[in-house]
């Protein structure tokens, strides 16, 4: 493609470019561009390289008639449109674990200087006065923290409260007792984080589940005094309700580094109160992660410019080029496996064995793995899992994870199967590819069943008695939802069934409860793939 042209287009260390250059590639520093500017240059170019300030749009992204790769230097996605990047082949890139110690160290600054009134002792000194009863502070030793998310930031954040004698309980869906037990955690649901912390610090992503998990109800059942610290993602705490709590002095003290939007209006309720600790998003702000971050990002855009090399992607697994046509296929259809059974089992996970018959065991499909357990682990992680954090994720979290190939030349075709475990409880689910390679599951919990695997479905499990199949439709008839496809399955007559149905929107909770209603229906799971 000639000479391979990078924009460098936000602020940041001149060790971008140094790398870049070494490898032949000429670098354009040009920072400070209006989306309409950068519209009109993005063409020329093969990489973009960004930290926060650019917003690499759909309408960007649409005028990048030549752009193979966008890297971000630092690990969250939110001005990239990773989509429409995917549906036009480019590859995007961040940097992941680049930030950890800093955002944890950060967290735990913030956790102090609430404890201890600081900034706002330090306000006051400046302003002429010496306040010192007025600031009367609580000590961290032997108070209990609530830790919500124990991935790399909230695991050293963990460290850092156990240094400071305190004790730990943590809600962390993926982390296994066994390794809790080794980190010093006692693991707890969410409910006793509410109920047992003196103070909680959340370190989750923002999902439809998480959004607004810090409200009023939830601060209800808080203990009196608590303190909450977030320096994860703005919208995790419903900011109105924390305002009020902060007023009645029910929680007795809160510290931000993320706003649900920013910046912050200044005449934001919580920056009028003097028991909010806040800092303008400053998680990643030092000298040692930037620098980091930076020569990441470059050395990895480096790798997949000049030798075609992919690694640290958030859109594509780590596989060389000419191997992706033939794996592309599995690699779609284990990321189904993985994100149907992740929604339809209950329960922690401790083992993780994904098991391949066929032809395609005879192919190297370690990145075919690694989508499995994307799909199994993303959605209750959402947008912080990707092709390349999840073996690190499963890791953290002591999830066992196992490859087993059979290659069995009588198969009448490929299958993948996807088996968890945890705690006695065993799921699974099998799936193939079509003759057109469109992914199909095949089996679900040792029943048989050929279901597409895409968009709202209706996984119902019942007992095999005439007339659900019928009520099933009837109740989804009524309520003006539209079948696409309806599936059946039975391990015997009279034994146990499933019915998989496919629906073109998602279905109300009220519809849910009136399926669950009908006689020998035993479960109704709505999930999205």
């Amino acid at each position: 493609m000639g000479q391979i042209r990078v924009l460098v287009s936000d602020k940041m260390s001149s060790r971008v470019v140094d790398i870049l250059s070494k490898e032949g590639i000429q670098v354009d520093v040009k920072t400070g561009n209006t989306p309409e500017q950068l519209a009109a240059i993005i063409g020329g170019y093969h990489g973009l390289v960004v930290r926060s300030a650019t917003k690499a749009t759909a309408d960007i992204i649409a005028k990048a008639d030549n752009l193979k790769v966008i890297g971000r230097a630092g690990s969250g996605l939110d001005n990239v449109s990773t989509t429409d990047a995917t549906k036009r082949g480019i590859v995007v890139m961040n940097t992941p674990g680049g930030n950890t110690i800093t955002t944890a160290e950060h967290a735990f600054s913030l956790l102090c200087s609430m404890a201890r009134y600081i900034p706002q002792a330090t306000a006051s000194l400046k302003a002429g006065q010496w306040e010192k009863n007025k600031y009367m502070g609580v000590e961290l030793y032997g108070k209990t923290l609530g830790v919500v998310g124990a991935g790399q930031i909230g695991g050293h954040v963990i460290t850092l409260a156990h240094g400071f004698g305190m004790h730990v309980i943590a809600y962390d869906p993926f982390l296994s007792p066994e390794r809790a037990e080794k980190q010093g955690i006692e693991l707890v649901d969410l409910n006793a984080i509410y109920k047992r912390s003196d103070f909680i610090t959340l370190h989750t992503p923002l999902t439809a589940e998480t959004r607004n998990m810090i409200n009023k109800d939830t601060i209800a059942r808080m203990k009196p005094g608590v303190r909450i610290v977030n320096c994860a993602r703005g919208g995790l705490v419903n900011e109105a309700d924390l305002y009020d709590a902060l007023k009645n002095g029910t929680v007795a003290g809160a510290a931000f580094d993320v706003f649900e939007e920013e910046p912050v209006d200044p005449s934001h309720p919580l920056l009028t109160l003097e028991s909010f600790v806040c800092s303008p998003h400053l998680g990643a702000s030092t000298h040692e992660a930037q620098e980091n971050v930076a020569v990441a990002v470059a050395e990895q855009m480096a790798d997949y410019l000049v030798r075609g090399v992919i690694r640290n992607a958030v859109n594509f697994p780590s596989i060389s080029p000419d191997l992706a046509p033939t794996l592309s296929p599995y690699i779609t259809l284990a990321e189904k496996l993985g994100g149907a059974l992740s929604q339809v089992y209950e329960g922690g996970l401790d083992r993780v064995t994904v098991s391949y018959r066929g032809k395609v065991a005879e192919l190297n499909v370690a990145p075919v793995t690694i989508a499995a357990l994307k799909g199994l682990l993303a959605p209750i992680l959402d947008d912080t899992v990707n092709f390349v954090n999840a073996p690190f994720i499963a890791k953290e979290r002591g999830i066992e994870v196992t490859e087993v190939k059979e290659a069995d030349a009588d198969a009448l075709a490929p299958t993948i199967t996807l088996t968890v475990e945890a705690g006695g409880r065993r799921s699974r689910v099998i799936g193939l590819l079509t003759s057109r390679n469109e992914p199909r599951i095949v089996e679900l919990n040792e029943i048989l069943v050929e279901v597409v695997p895409s968009g709202y479905m209706l996984i119902l499990s019942n007992r095999d008695r005439p007339g659900v199949i019928g009520a099933i439709g009837t109740v989804l008839g009524d309520a003006g939802v539209n079948i696409a496809l309806m599936n059946f399955g039975r391990d015997k007559p009279g034994g146990r069934a499933i019915a998989v149905v496919n629906v073109d929107e998602k279905v109300s909770d009220e519809v849910l409860d009136r399926l669950r209603a009908v006689p020998n229906i035993l479960t109704v799971r709505q999930i999205y793939l």
